[in-house]
């Protein structure tokens, strides 16, 4: 059913209600708006005119000439967007439903800002060319990064990146923490879950929180660092935040590489999957010790579910086990009765689907279409 709208509609009200509401013709735009035919046809005619609506005569017919139908065309413009790790990054061209047209391999975020993101706009400007998609079709460009962001200013490491994004590619920039874009790509793919914990474990921890549908950023874009959250058995070991303790200093994919043979974070889950007994009692153990962090998180935020992500997850890997045992065990009957806990669904393509909707979720809203 349509959400109601404020009274005047405008333009984009009405854009909503066909992408996001299913509203399909004229007809019903005005029972729903209270708009008259010829303010709905203005409205429809400016959507259709930015490439943001087109018209079919497949509508359903009631005897007569079939109403055409209203829908959203997704094809009508392209996002850029990259979401970059400690080790290595992906980037992407999305059309406007956020489906990935293009995609390649990004370098990891370097050790500044300033000096990433010129590198960062070369490799979007290759890819649309290399796949024939013309930069005027593009509209906006999303980004995650693994560092804590400004998220309002839309500064990283002290660098605005709406400036130089505006003097290449003529459009907004929208930029988040990875581990927050990524949460928001889990929660594309879990449909109808309004409450989400996702918990990347790679060579740090992150998490991405999901509250009422919405992304929790906490009041300075810190919020998730649930890797610099004490551990009960983790001891004094001391983190790269300065502090001691944290589950990361013990879990984390850098403190278990110093424990073990193996080169990287995937040759230390390929041995786990090989059945590697040292490896598999290692990554058990750490789960263990980051559902000691995620089950108070469990306590404290009651989600409907907990997604697992990074190298070092997968469906049959021990990780995931240790974790389940502890928040099971050391969280409240009531918050865990109906949690799910379970591997990312979009695997390393979460950050890019998420970076898709929050850049859509920004150039499609209302008001946005109002003022542009």
């Amino acid at each position: 059913m349509p959400r109601p709208v404020t009274r005047p509609c405008t333009t984009g009200d009405v854009l909503r209600l066909i992408r996001e509401d299913g509203v399909a013709t004229r007809a019903e735009l005005g029972r729903v708006t209270g708009l008259s035919r010829p303010a709905v046809a203005s409205r429809v005619a400016d959507l259709i005119g930015r490439g943001l609506v087109v018209e079919r005569a497949d509508g359903p017919s009631t005897g007569g000439r079939p109403p055409a139908r209203l829908e959203f065309n997704a094809a009508g413009g392209a996002v850029l967007v990259a979401n970059l790790g400690q080790s290595r990054g992906q980037l992407a061209v999305c059309d406007l439903a956020g489906r990935v047209l293009a995609q390649a391999d990004a370098p990891p975020a370097g050790p500044t800002a300033g000096e990433t993101l010129p590198r960062l706009l070369d490799h979007w400007a290759d890819l649309l060319a290399g796949s024939g998609i013309d930069p005027a079709r593009v509209r906006g460009v999303g980004l995650g990064v693994p560092d804590a962001v400004e998220h309002v200013a839309g500064r990283w490491d002290r660098v605005e990146v709406g400036p130089p994004v505006l003097a290449r590619f003529g459009v907004p920039a929208h930029l988040d923490n990875e581990v927050n874009t990524a949460a928001l790509g889990e929660h594309q793919a879990h449909p109808g879950v309004r409450d989400l914990l996702f918990v990347k474990v790679s060579t740090g921890i992150g998490a991405g929180v999901i509250a009422g549908g919405a992304i929790q950023r906490g009041a300075l874009g810190a919020a998730g660092e649930i890797g610099h959250v004490p551990a009960p058995s983790a001891g004094d070991a001391p983190c790269r935040c300065g502090n001691t303790g944290c589950v990361e200093a013990v879990a984390g994919g850098t403190a278990l590489l110093a424990r073990s043979s193996a080169a990287d974070l995937p040759a230390l889950a390929a041995m786990a999957r090989a059945g590697d007994p040292a490896t598999v009692a290692l990554l058990r153990e750490a789960g263990r010790r980051i559902g000691e962090v995620v089950a108070t998180a469990v306590n404290l935020l009651n989600p409907a579910v907990v997604v697992l992500g990074g190298d070092l997850v997968g469906a049959d890997e021990p990780l995931i086990a240790g974790l389940r045992e502890v928040v099971y065990q050391r969280s409240t009957v009531l918050a865990t009765r109906s949690l799910r806990i379970e591997p990312s669904r979009l695997g390393e393509t979460a950050g890019l689907t998420g970076c898709a909707a929050m850049v859509l979720s920004n150039i499609l809203s209302p008001a946005a279409i109002d003022t542009s």
